[in-house]
């Protein structure tokens, strides 16, 4: 049914779809995706894996809008971007206990107020926390290494996720919460996992996104390490003497000031 361990196309006309969009389902999970993309990963073609993809979008489990292209474009209409919808999420098994996870938050909450929700998040997520130290910590000492290495971890727990390099920093994306719908309810465990990475990034982090919150990844931004005054800046010239200037990113704007 399989030629060097991909679907072919004749195999996957035989055996319907069941097993192409289980695979489809699975890079989803990884982040929203294009026809194309889809279709190299898979070994079909782009008409092939469309055929799952409409298939797929009439029943709920995709979403789609077209790709955001920046700077000039070419001719014909911008490809389409496909995402797992919740009902697809939910296909997934990730949230068969989230309804005895909410109704005990909800007793907690009725007993002990917002403040014991909170300690019940952070000691839930300290687990996830020791299970990450040993690879971040091997990473030394630049916030994006650092996340880099966090992001390897929460993949290998199942959280899909990726570090990336920008203008402001970095950023870490989880494409995967196994807590999204409670979360949605109890904002407290996106708070306390937003102070795990903090900690293990070794400096302030700003959550920017969340799935729990709609959003189709949990985008979390971490500042650069800062320099030492007097030091050259990357790449450029030593500062004049007599005058230091000091380089604050905070929030996304940039401060200079002088001495």
């Amino acid at each position: 049914m399989k030629k060097g361990g991909v679907i072919t196309e004749a195999a996957d006309r035989r055996v319907g779809h069941p097993a192409t969009r289980g695979r489809v389902i699975e890079l989803l999970a990884q982040g929203p995706a294009t026809a194309a993309a889809l279709s190299e990963e898979l070994g079909l073609s782009p008409a092939g894996v469309r055929r799952h993809l409409d298939a797929m979008y009439a029943e709920g489990l995709v979403s789609a809008r077209e790709q955001v292209i920046r700077g000039p474009r070419g001719r014909g209409r911008p490809a389409k971007v496909f995402s797992l919808t919740d009902t697809a999420r939910d296909g997934l098994g990730r949230h068969a206990y989230d309804g005895l996870a909410t109704a005990a938050l909800r007793w907690i909450a009725e007993r002990g107020g917002e403040r014991e929700v909170a300690a019940f998040a952070a000691a839930q997520i300290a687990s996830l926390e020791q299970r990450c130290e040993d690879a971040v910590r091997d990473s030394g000492d630049d916030p994006l290494a650092r996340a880099e290495a966090l992001a390897e971890a929460l993949t290998a727990q199942g959280y899909a996720a990726s570090a990336s390099t920008i203008a402001t920093g970095g950023q870490l994306c989880q494409h995967h919460c196994p807590v999204a719908h409670v979360a949605a309810e109890f904002p407290q465990l996106c708070e306390a996992e937003t102070e795990v990475i903090g900690r293990l990034v070794g400096t302030h982090v700003q959550r920017l996104a969340t799935i729990a919150h709609g959003d189709g990844v949990c985008t979390t931004h971490i500042p650069p390490k800062m320099a030492r005054p007097g030091a050259p800046p990357p790449g450029g010239a030593p500062a004049p003497a007599g005058r230091t200037e000091l380089v604050q990113i905070h929030d996304g704007v940039t401060m200079r000031t002088d001495s």
